[in-house]
């Protein structure tokens, strides 16, 4: 296994304390605190834990509530709200600092048949076709802040390819839509928890930034202040995050100085296996 995302997985395994009390490590990806997607994915991870096995997360909602600390361990507190014949719920506080920094709400099912019908997939270029844009080229690099390269020279347990390239130094108005190929960098074991836990943790890249692209502008500009205010998830179907998954994002809205995004999430035979959903902090700076 790439020791990138064998080091992701290790994270989110996360270190009992005491029932129902988990304790997770963080890593600094470059940027100015710990990555939302982290925290995520780690506390969908201490949730399910906390269930029988057969359940499987099938939902989540969760509030950012402060900044957290790439330098101090978290600690996830799990609260067993319900455990039906059918369906779990669980409640999920990560603390650090002796504060709170994030809440969630998770809902598992056992596997069950009903109906099935989906959205169809868009036809977009093969990932094999396009470029890796996990980092951007020296070139490039070169001409960011150094702020920026610190971020961009991160190693990343996920690839990415762009359908539609941004400029970021020279960013363009365009339509609040783009589509993403991604994928692991190497093979996950067998796991359906672990593959949506790890969904969880990609699904905060480029999510939020989807609602500045109809303004000409990007997170890298010094005016722009950004955060993440709430994410919802809802897993539809199997899947697996080492086969490459299109990641089709929009931006219905933005206003009051924040920012709304969905996305569907498709496997690569056209399979919609999740959405997602965020609002965010988009502060134009006076």
């Amino acid at each position: 296994m790439d020791p990138r995302i064998a080091d992701l997985i290790k994270l989110l395994e996360l270190e009992p304390l005491e029932v129902n009390l988990f304790r997770g490590e963080s890593r600094d990806i470059g940027g100015a605190q710990v990555f939302g997607g982290q925290v995520l994915g780690q506390a969908l991870s201490a949730a399910s834990k906390t269930v029988e096995a057969g359940r499987l997360p099938h939902s989540l909602h969760a509030y950012f509530l402060r900044r957290g600390d790439f330098n101090a361990p978290i600690v996830y507190e799990v609260d067993r709200s319900r455990d039906g014949q059918s369906f779990s719920s669980r409640r999920v506080i990560a603390i650090q600092h002796g504060e709170q920094i994030f809440n969630m709400a998770a809902s598992f099912q056992i596997v069950e048949e009903g109906f099935d019908h989906q959205i169809e997939m868009p036809q977009v270029p093969p990932p094999e076709s396009l470029p890796d844009t996990t980092q951007p080229l020296k070139e490039l690099l070169d001409r960011l802040p150094q702020r920026v390269q610190r971020f961009a020279n991160q190693p990343r347990p996920f690839e990415f390819r762009m359908v539609q390239p941004v400029d970021y130094l020279a960013p363009r108005k365009s339509a609040p839509s783009r589509q993403v190929w991604l994928k692991a960098v190497s093979a996950v074991p067998d796991d359906e928890t672990l593959h949506r836990c790890l969904l969880a943790y990609v699904s905060d890249f480029y999510l939020l930034d989807t609602s500045t692209l109809p303004h000409g502008t990007t997170f890298l500009s010094n005016n722009i202040i950004m955060a993440s205010i709430d994410h919802a998830m809802w897993f539809h179907r199997p899947l697996r995050v080492d086969d490459w998954l299109l990641y089709v994002l929009e931006s219905p809205s933005a206003s009051g100085a924040r920012g709304f995004a969905r996305a569907s999430v498709f496997s690569r035979d056209g399979r919609l296996v999740a959405s997602t959903a965020q609002e965010g902090l988009v502060r134009v700076a006076r």
